[in-house]
């Protein structure tokens, strides 16, 4: 994937992705938890699991936790309670991505930073309470669960790049997935595939931070 052009004064404000930009994840961590309290196989909870049509219903704030575990214990074919869900559901987080921390800190002395996360309300409950000193360096953070919107639809760019209140062209977005920095480039945005904080730290050199 072709990496944006940056220069010195070429943008007006960084957006990131936060997990595994932030906050690094793994789902194993989940599927274990769910497998120890369910009494069976990981790998027949791994094979079960899926990012399905529901996960995106609760992501973009239509369908409520109990309603999403509901169909997540159905799923997974265990008998395990709520708690136990959201147990393994928050475990996914190991913590910061090594190095953001301070890549932040000194690109918020140069431009604003914001944040536009695909995630749900058990996960933002969390990881905004354990996070709160890195996600302290965002001045806005744009969650699809609370905008409605879902990465990589076009209607989730645009709407922050109007909250924002930057050109798109202006904007350079930091994230994981490639579908997501397709879909951020086809928005008018600069988009930088991030697979380690090496990433970011060069972007941030080129824009002369």
């Amino acid at each position: 994937m072709t990496a944006p052009t940056l220069f010195p004064g070429s943008a007006d404000a960084l957006l990131f992705d936060l997990g595994r930009v932030v906050i690094d994840i793994d789902f194993k961590r989940a599927t274990a938890c769910w497998a120890r309290h369910g009494k069976c196989d990981v790998a027949d909870i791994n094979a079960r699991f899926s990012a399905d049509e529901a996960l995106r219903q609760y992501e973009s704030g239509k369908l409520s936790e109990a309603a999403y575990f509901a169909g997540l214990r159905r799923m997974l074919g265990v008998e395990i309670t709520d708690a136990q869900l959201l147990e393994g559901w928050n475990a996914i987080f190991i913590g910061e991505i090594p190095g953001i921390a301070a890549l932040l800190e000194r690109a918020a002395k140069h431009l604003p930073l914001y944040a536009l996360s695909n995630t749900n309300p058990s996960h933002i409950a969390h990881f905004t309470k354990v996070h709160a000193e890195v996600l302290g360096h965002f001045r806005e953070t744009y969650l699809s669960s609370t905008i409605g919107l879902l990465k990589p639809d076009r209607a989730a760019y645009d709407h922050v790049v109007k909250a924002i209140g930057a050109p798109a062209s202006r904007i350079v977005f930091f994230d994981d997935l490639a579908e997501n920095i397709q879909g951020a480039r086809a928005c008018g945005l600069s988009a930088v595939h991030v697979k380690s904080s090496e990433d970011v730290a060069n972007a941030l050199a080129a824009l002369g931070i």
